[in-house]
């Protein structure tokens, strides 16, 4: 009686561990999700739109506005706001206008505003608003728009702009990433998934598994945000959002794929998943490492916009692969075939095996056995194709666009300022800021004063009425009645901040030039040892995009180095990683070279941040490898057995159609970007999600196998498998 009992406790342990461990691994997930899913509306208490603070702390401009606080004694951030008129503004309205300015004191967040100033032509009032940097600025802005346009005599526009304005717009931009993103991005996926499977509970476990993967990863990122371990912006958010999702769908369909493949010779569904997951294991882990060794290659970018994206993108990948590696596992374990349903696996190991493991009809099939035929052909047209593509990329200008136009659609903030360009100086209220030895204070103005692109010329000092007094020729100028004293500039450390008001936008290619042309005067031997520094809104447009070329420049050779070394150590060959690598970077090139022409000929975008290429580099490079991957591992696989020419036949019918439908994912998810108006986002949208079904559809589906099967076994030079074989 007793033996029986012995047999069956171990049948008993482990049937105990199949319930017991996938239960363990859902609930972990579940309350991980459950503290993260929160947060979705919380993003923003952590992050800043700020444009200096991602700067390099070693910059000009990122040590001027560290100084400005100390200089101005707060650091609030100025709005400016401009009334316009189509005819010469009253008495009566400039009164009602200046009113409603002092009103806007009463806001919270709002600091001492500056009278209302008219212009020359009669036809318009500019006033300064200090919003502090405490408040949400978006909802200030807000409120100040509301009470002025309440207030506005009737046939007067009013618009609020300057730094605070556009910070503003860009927060307004960024509001959908919680909800519009999220929710057209899951659907979208959603479908698909429907599409692919023909099945409604396995689309809802793989976006299960998606969501966890963000609620996780986002949980880590805001606290590691919140103690002032990483920075965050909309930009980093909408971007960790839209990769975990793709990410972490593309190794839940190469699992489920495994797990179908399975059970068709499997009864058990444990054995059916543990072959899954050992099938599955090797190219998701080298996947997503790939991916994540090339986000962390922007750890080397000065700045920290870049710097900041490696780690929170390599976050979400990592949580990413390993939800697709545990909790879809258990997920799959519960439900079995009935995950399929209605096309569930059949059990039918005799016509696998009559099949030889692969399919034999199909697109996939059919495209396989063309390789096989006109392999050569079809290399060299396709080759031709995509060099033709990149041709666009002389087109491309991505030098840098003004801040006006970083948000799509409408923009208060951009149409006030062309408002405030008509009737005043083109750069008021977003001067160019240069510090310089209290000493230096005349040759400093001096150099402003005989800059074309300067209309006039302040310093900052606290005991004047207005925080300043100007500067001319004769020096520092009394303020208020004459006969008055010249107020004394404040110092700090030795130091003097001068204002030069630019006659172009802040944002133009003009003002930029005349940031460029200060800093060179700045430069004369008469100036070494007073540590002159150029600051303000324009020079932090001018150190942002040259940190940016730098990063560029520094960053796409050490991420082709890095994926190139692990490919190396994966497939064990040196021949197969330059292969993927240099197809790899011509689909890069095709398509940006056809984003160019899109961007140009279709959307007449004003140009794009030298980060565009950069993140599209990252991007696409490193989540093609991603395809190549999948391809080339399991063709590697098949090789071993029937070598390497009828493994490319093998391999490409076996992986086509999850590796199409994994792009069709990534594709789409990063095209769900679009959505929101930020131009940056909208480039970025079009150019991975292009890239991808480039990839996906050209480059990994005829490109690399009709190369790899011409090549024959010498892609695995020099390992074992590059010789004593067909």
């Amino acid at each position: 009686m007793t033996a029986p009992q012995h047999v069956a406790r171990p049948h008993r342990t482990r049937r105990t561990l199949r319930i017991l461990l996938p239960a363990l691994i859902i609930v972990g997930w579940l309350i991980a999700a459950s503290l993260g899913g929160p947060l979705f509306g919380k993003v923003d208490e952590v992050s800043s739109n700020d444009r200096t603070a991602y700067l390099p702390s070693s910059s000009d401009s990122a040590r001027v506005q560290a100084l400005q606080t100390r200089f101005a004694g707060s650091d609030e951030i100025p709005a400016i706001v401009v009334a316009v008129a189509d005819t010469k503004l009253t008495d009566a309205q400039t009164t009602t206008l200046a009113d409603a300015v002092k009103a806007l004191t009463g806001i919270a967040g709002v600091g001492e505003v500056s009278p209302a100033l008219p212009s020359d032509d009669g036809k318009a009032v500019q006033a300064f608003v200090p919003i502090h940097s405490d408040a949400d600025l978006g909802e200030v802005v807000s409120e100040v728009r509301t009470s002025l346009d309440k207030a506005a005599p009737d046939g007067v526009r009013v618009y609020v702009t300057g730094p605070a304005g556009f910070s503003a717009d860009l927060v307004a931009g960024f509001a959908g990433i919680d909800g519009i993103l999220l929710g057209v991005a899951l659907a979208a996926v959603f479908v698909i998934l429907v599409l692919v499977y023909r099945s409604l509970l396995l689309p809802i476990v793989v976006l299960a598994t998606s969501l966890f993967a963000l609620c996780t990863a986002l949980l880590l990122v805001w606290w590691l945000a919140k103690w002032g371990v990483l920075l965050l912006s909309g930009q980093t958010q909408g971007i960790l959002f839209i990769l975990v999702i793709g990410a972490a769908t593309d190794y839940a369909l190469l699992f489920v794929s495994r797990f179908r493949e399975a059970l068709r010779v499997e009864q058990d569904r444990a054995k059916a998943v543990l072959t899954a997951w050992k099938g599955a294991f090797e190219p998701i882990l080298a996947s997503g490492g790939t991916v994540i060794a090339g986000l962390l290659c922007l750890l080397l970018s000065d700045l920290k916009s870049n710097s900041a994206l490696g780690p929170v993108a390599a976050i979400g990948i990592a949580f990413a692969m390993l939800s697709a590696l545990t909790l879809l596992p258990a997920l799959l374990m519960a439900f079995g075939r009935a995950a399929f349903w209605p096309r569930r696996p059949i059990y039918a190991p005799e016509v696998v095996a009559a099949e030889g493991g692969m399919p034999t009809t199909g697109v996939w099939a059919r495209l396989a056995e063309l390789i096989r035929r006109r392999s050569r052909v079809i290399w060299i047209a396709t080759t031709v194709v995509l060099a033709i593509g990149t041709v666009g990329v002389l087109q491309l200008d991505a030098s840098g666009v003004p801040q006006s136009d970083l948000v799509l659609g409408s923009s208060q903030a951009r149409d006030g300022q062309k408002a405030l360009g008509d009737h005043f100086p083109g750069g008021s209220g977003s001067p160019v800021q240069v510090v310089v030895a209290k000493g230096s204070l005349q040759k400093g103005a001096d150099v402003l004063l005989a800059d074309k692109g300067i209309d006039g010329v302040t310093v900052t000092a606290k005991d004047s009425p207005s925080g300043s007094a100007p500067v001319t020729k004769d020096g520092v100028q009394p303020v208020g009645r004459p006969g008055t004293p010249a107020p004394d500039p404040t110092v700090v450390d030795g130091d003097v901040m001068l204002q030069g008001t630019l006659t172009a936008a802040a944002d133009s290619t003009a003002a930029e030039d005349t940031v460029r042309r200060i800093r060179t005067a700045l430069e004369d031997p008469a100036f070494q040892g007073t540590g002159a520094v150029v600051g303000g809104v324009t020079a932090t447009a001018v150190d942002t995009n040259d940190a940016s070329l730098h990063d560029r420049a520094l960053i796409i050779p050490v991420i082709l180095v890095v994926i190139m070394l692990i490919l190396m150590m994966l497939l064990r060959a040196i021949v197969a990683p330059v292969l993927l690598i240099v197809t790899t970077v011509l689909s890069f090139g095709t398509a940006m070279g056809v984003s160019a022409l899109v961007f140009n000929g279709i959307f007449h975008f004003p140009g794009a941040d030298p980060a565009v290429p950069l993140y599209g580099f990252v991007f696409l490079v490193a989540l093609g490898i991603d395809y190549n991957i999948f391809l080339m591992t399991r063709v590697r696989e098949e090789s071993r057995l029937h070598g390497t020419r009828e493994g490319v036949r093998r391999g490409l019918a076996i992986t086509g159609g999850v590796i199409t439908s994994a792009g069709l994912v990534l594709a789409t998810t990063f095209a769900a970007l679009a959505v929101i108006p930020i131009l940056f986002l909208a480039q970025l949208a079009f150019i991975v999600a292009f890239g991808v079904l480039l990839d996906t559809f050209v480059v990994r589906s005829l490109l690399v196998p009709a190369l790899v099967h011409d090549l024959g076994r010498t892609v695995w030079w020099p390992s074992k498998l590059s010789r004593g074989e067909r």
